[in-house]
């Protein structure tokens, strides 16, 4: 196959994600503040709460439909570019696609005409229900989505059949309701509500800073900075989680993650660490030119233990015989041994050969774990892009910090009603907006770039997964596709501008 291709099917798929991921935590995160300014309405009778939970509708509406049109686009690449993967493994993860669209979906869909258009037509009470199943429908979208995720991340409850040479499902309560799929919608949805709270507080604050709308803005801000903190707390406890789920079945995304070359004990996490750009794996360079390291902590994150070992690169590649880790020469041999094994199943089936049959079929079970690896010759292949792993790891996690300490200061002056004489403090959650994107979107690329080359951890090679697709035309496809994302990204952007500088309805400005 053409690399060239697999490379651009890569890009263009990574190129909707990123788009597609720039509108789904916004629905995620707002159509909950919604429905809780909403509840406060119901709950106050006051009338200004109806106008503030209209306000912030009317973004919603705007995000929602673009994100709609990104994510359709991004499931049929599935088909289009990833052919061997949809054949390989579609009837496993097609049956959580499936029940998102079923269920989740036209749950959120719904109801959304009832919440956006319902405001005169229903009951008060039965349009608050409204806002909150279509913030629950939206959520558990994201939930049947992140468990196609976390199986491609953490194959479970299924197995090979030779017959036809796909994976099939063995128990679909392993696939949804593994540790790793748990762990996976915990931290994704509640970054998710965290920037979904910071733009709310950002746009807020625009208005305080403006003069404009202040009751409505400051009651914005409160709700949105006390929703933004119990999602920062919430994003901290489901973080911890994940990475000691990455460290058992990713452990080479782990060591990517914290730039980890040689396996420790009592390993710390780097706080802030600048890379040697000359290090080589299996080299004796030291790994960071500057780095301040917080002593026994990535051994308590990945092991739950002070004393744990954490494997590092050259340990993953190479092999260690001290804590039972393999070479990948050695698993790269196995998974060729199960290639060859199959081969011979599918000859000896077209020959009627039961007892040769019978022997591959022995073989191949018995190296079927390193399957995938059989498609490799060189295991540096095996490594992702360290440096951008690494940096958009603790970028992700500094901007975390950043949003916490935002969204305290923020509550507290606005409590205290002194928000409006902090007018730096109220300009920073402006220019927070595009960082909580930016921390989503650096999040994607840990989670999606640390798991290759694999499609699917360890099974399946990215560059297997693909169709054999003219590059020609994968190219073509990928420069049309950046020009109508783009172009719907400054739709949007400019739609809800427009919005925001209506601003509140019923308030003067």
């Amino acid at each position: 196959m053409d690399l060239s291709s697999v490379d651009f099917s890569r890009a263009q798929f990574a190129l909707t994600a990123l788009y597609h991921y720039l509108f789904v935590p916004l629905t995620l995160g707002l159509s909950f503040i919604i429905a809780i300014m909403e509840s406060i309405y119901i709950k106050t009778k006051n009338p200004q709460w109806k106008a503030i939970t209209q306000f912030w509708i009317k973004l919603f509406g705007i995000n929602f439909a673009i994100g709609v049109a990104t994510g359709i686009i991004m499931e049929f690449e599935f088909g289009t570019n990833w052919a061997n993967y949809s054949w390989f493994v579609g009837d496993i993860f097609g049956a959580p696609l499936a029940i998102e669209g079923l269920m989740a979906f036209f749950l959120e869909a719904t109801f959304f005409a009832v919440m956006f258009f319902g405001w005169n037509k229903v009951s008060p009470r039965f349009h608050l229900l409204s806002t909150w199943l279509v913030a629950i429908g939206s959520n558990l979208s994201a939930f049947w989505i992140l468990v196609a995720n976390a199986w491609m991340q953490n194959p479970v409850g299924t197995s090979f059949n030779p017959e036809n040479v796909r994976n099939e499902m063995t128990n679909f309560w392993d696939v949804a309701f593994s540790p790793f799929a748990i762990s996976k919608f915990l931290h994704t949805t509640s970054s998710a509500y965290v920037l979904s709270a910071i733009f709310v507080m950002g746009i807020s604050a625009f208005y305080l800073l403006k003069n404009r709308h202040f009751s409505s803005a400051k009651k914005s801000l409160i709700v949105g900075a006390s929703f933004g903190i119990l999602a920062i707390l919430m994003t901290t406890f489901s973080g911890d989680e994940s990475a000691y789920q990455v460290t058992q079945h990713q452990p080479m995304k782990l060591a990517a993650m914290e730039g980890l070359y040689k396996g420790e004990e009592r390993a710390g996490i780097i706080a802030v660490g600048i890379l040697n750009p000359n290090k080589k794996i299996g080299g004796d360079e030291d790994t960071f030119l500057v780095s301040f390291q917080i002593p026994y902590a990535l051994s308590l994150l990945g092991k739950r233990s002070l004393d744990g070992y954490v494997a590092g690169i050259d340990d993953l590649i190479y092999g260690n015989t001290q804590h039972a880790i393999p070479p990948i020469n050695e698993r790269i041999k196995n998974g060729k041994i199960a290639i060859n094994a199959l081969a011979n199943y599918t000859q000896a089936k077209k020959e009627n050969d039961i007892e040769k049959m019978k022997a591959s079929y022995t073989l191949l079970q018995s190296h079927i774990k390193d399957f995938g690896y059989g498609y490799f010759e060189n295991p540096k292949d095996l490594v992702p892009n360290i440096p951008l792993i690494f940096y958009s790891f603790h970028l992700m996690v500094w901007l975390g910090g950043w949003f916490f300490l935002l969204t305290l200061v923020v509550l507290y002056l606005s409590m205290a009603n002194h928000i409006q004489r902090f007018r730096k403090i109220l300009w920073a959650c402006v220019w927070s907006i595009p960082l909580a994107f930016v921390a989503v979107e650096a999040g994607w690329i840990v989670a999606e770039v640390g798991r290759q080359p694999w499609a699917i951890q360890d099974l399946l090679p990215t560059h297997i997964a693909a169709t054999n697709l003219s590059s020609v035309n994968i190219k073509i496809s990928f420069f049309l596709f950046a020009l109508i994302f783009t172009a719907l990204l400054i739709a949007e952007i400019k739609i809800m501008l427009t919005q925001i500088k209506k601003g509140f309805e019923g308030e003067a400005k």
